[in-house]
């Protein structure tokens, strides 16, 4: 049954990770690259020049095959790409399964304890992530995020979804060793992932409700994906219509010229416009 709840997330879960190749990763590639795409406010420019970043990251990493950036960078880009332009299901599954990839080798790459992540058990996957320290976190962070794209876009797959508990536990240790990393947006993920079910269910929505503060508060203000997937994801689950319009109205307030975060910021305030729109609808 949690499949049909995780349908109903698209793409949510991609949308939270699209914005992770902000200059920590791309910058690896040239410090210039990035910027010129995350201080854009024109989603469809962005959407047509991409395809260019992604050619161009698969050359390079051609060339040099074990390069932790560069693979991080790959993971990043296809993860975005897939999770906000591509339509097509097929498509985009072939794209988030070539971040999935690509991360998977990042962090081989960083540490030969991860090359062999989906073969670990448990306990042992575990006892990896519990030796981690605060230098890996954006190899975790990276990996959480393309792995959490893979499972969104295999909903009917029983053995990604099986998968899920091993993206909250990567988030969670990320929380752990840098909870203000990017702007907070681990919590981001751990609110969408234990908002998922409604508490009837096996679902935590108080727990996703803290962890969707912290990322408002940690962000300062400045990261606008928060608190619209805090919108959608909690506050309509528990029917808060208050909470609700408030969160998108202040969106909306918002000057999304923030630098590293425009793009993102763009695009939510038209999520939150559309939010706003149905909300008779839907409460």
């Amino acid at each position: 049954m949690q499949w049909r709840f995780l349908k109903g997330l698209a793409p949510t879960l991609l949308l939270a990770s699209a914005f992770t190749f902000q200059g920590c990763s791309l910058a690896r590639v040239d410090d210039n690259l990035p910027y010129g795409v995350l201080n854009n406010n024109d989603l469809q420019l962005v959407e047509d020049g991409l395809p260019t970043y992604l050619l161009m990251v698969d050359g390079l990493i051609e060339n040099w095959p074990e390069s932790e950036s560069l693979l991080s960078s790959g993971a990043d880009l296809y993860g975005a790409y897939a999770g906000i332009f591509v339509e097509e299901p097929e498509r985009a599954r072939k794209l988030s399964n070539k971040a999935l990839v690509y991360a998977f080798r990042a962090a081989c790459a960083r540490d030969g304890d991860y090359c062999d992540l989906r073969g670990l058990s448990v306990p042992e996957f575990e006892a990896l992530l519990d030796d981690a320290s605060k230098k890996d976190v954006p190899m975790l962070f990276t990996l959480g995020s393309a792995w959490a794209g893979y499972i969104q876009q295999n909903t009917s797959d029983w053995n990604a979804v099986a998968e899920l508990g091993r993206v909250e536990a990567i988030m969670d240790r990320v929380v752990e060793l840098d909870e203000g990393y990017q702007y907070g947006q681990a919590h981001m993920y751990l609110g969408v992932l234990n908002s998922i079910l409604p508490a009837s269910l096996g679902g935590n929505p108080d727990k996703a409700q803290t962890h969707f503060e912290k990322a408002v508060t940690l962000s300062e203000g400045k990261n606008l994906l928060a608190p619209v997937l805090y919108a959608e994801k909690y506050a309509r689950l528990v029917f808060d219509r208050e909470l609700h319009d408030r969160l998108l109205n202040e969106v909306l307030a918002a000057d999304p010229e923030v630098h590293g975060l425009t793009l993102q910021n763009t695009y939510a305030q038209q999520q939150a416009t559309a939010l706003l729109a149905d909300a008779d609808d839907y409460f």
